[in-house]
């Protein structure tokens, strides 16, 4: 199995930044079948939605809401992702996911950590 730590979250007020990290550990044979990580979040009255991926060939994928705002990226040394979130809106706000996803399109999920945007 995959475990997948997250930590970063908070409140921030709008216009600010925040970095959320992301680290994979496990079965190494379960990891090496890893082959994209990504956030998603849940926002208050909305269905979970992508965030952002990034592949392990590097291609990343962005939501058209947070495009030119916040930047995926990954250490692959220790299997970890980062989301780099500038110019936070209130919009912003919601419990954001890790996922890990394999070959399979099995995805393995964090425990979500809260972001908090005030106004």
């Amino acid at each position: 199995q995959v475990q997948l730590v997250e930590s970063g979250g908070g409140v921030v007020q709008a216009g600010g930044s925040l970095r959320l990290s992301c680290s994979a550990s496990g079965d190494s044979a379960v990891i090496l079948t890893l082959n994209s990580m990504a956030y998603y979040r849940r926002s208050p009255g909305e269905e979970r939605e992508l965030v952002a991926r990034v592949t392990w060939s590097s291609s990343t994928k962005y939501a058209d809401s947070v495009k030119g705002r916040f930047t995926i990226s990954r250490v692959a040394a220790n299997n970890t992702i980062y989301l780099q979130m500038n110019d936070l809106q209130s919009e912003d706000t919601g419990i954001y996911y890790c996922s890990a996803r394999n070959y399979r399109n099995t995805d393995y999920w964090g425990q979500g950590t809260q972001v908090t945007v005030s106004s």
